[in-house]
């Protein structure tokens, strides 16, 4: 069944779904950075010390569904692309390959961002020193825990950095403007009537998630550059300082 066109296009809808779902929750957790050092450390910290089938076996479906919902995506672009039209549907096919060129293009692009975003807060391989930055604050034992909020500020410190995430947000907004209507069609519960409302959905929710996950880097640029004053980005390069 899911080795067939329409079976592939289900498989890259369900698996979108999950991702479209796990980008707000992560974007949620990202935002309490704004309430101060000690709710974003512990919200980092709780997550750290899940149980290890939790935590692990959720790290590989949402590994699965990033590999799926890419596959998938390939193959799809593939077969499109070998298709021959009729000649009365010529234009019709020809907008519906740029569509999916965009999609495949945002698509490389988000996934090479993934990896690196990895490497950068989670493996911490780009960076290692920050696996060095410790603290109390936002510990439920006054232990030392890892300083995520001190991390992140060093991280969007390096201007290109920043850059690069806000861009990668924007595609990313694009992205979800078309696929998460687009995934309803696929599964088809997406009726015309529908299909306006879906649209504008779906432009709202990828908007949301484009400001969610770009105020922190644009705060902390703002700051570099002396626009606002929000993080105590001086504390953080002390604390970098010291390792």
């Amino acid at each position: 069944m899911f080795t067939s066109s329409l079976g592939k296009k289900y498989l890259m809808a369900l698996s979108g779904f999950v991702l479209i779902g796990f980008v707000f929750v992560h974007m949620a957790g990202n935002l309490q950075i704004l309430l101060g050092q000690d709710k974003i450390n512990a919200y980092a910290h709780a997550l750290q010390s899940l149980p290890f089938p939790i935590l692990w076996g959720s790290r590989l479906f949402l590994l699965v569904a990033v590999l799926v919902h890419a596959v998938t995506a390939y193959q799809l672009v593939k077969e499109n692309r070998k298709a021959r039209p009729n000649q009365n549907d010529v234009e019709t096919t020809k907008r519906a390959g740029i569509a999916s060129l965009k999609m495949g293009l945002t698509g490389s692009i988000l996934l090479a961002f993934i990896v690196f975003h990895l490497l950068h807060f989670t493996i911490r391989a780009i960076y290692p020193e920050y696996d060095e930055l410790t603290t109390t604050v936002g510990s439920p034992d006054n232990s030392e825990i890892h300083d995520v909020y001190s991390m992140v500020l060093a991280g969007f410190k390096h201007t290109w950095i920043s850059v690069f995430y806000v861009v990668a947000m924007f595609l990313l907004c694009g992205h979800l403007a078309h696929g998460v209507s687009s995934a309803f069609q696929s599964l088809g519960i997406r009726s015309e009537n529908w299909r306006e409302k879906l649209d504008l959905a779906a432009k709202a929710y990828a908007w949301v998630i484009f400001v969610g996950f770009s105020i922190v880097p644009i705060l902390v640029l703002a700051e570099n550059l002396g626009i606002v004053s929000f993080f105590d980005i001086n504390a953080v390069s002390t604390a970098l300082a010291m390792q």
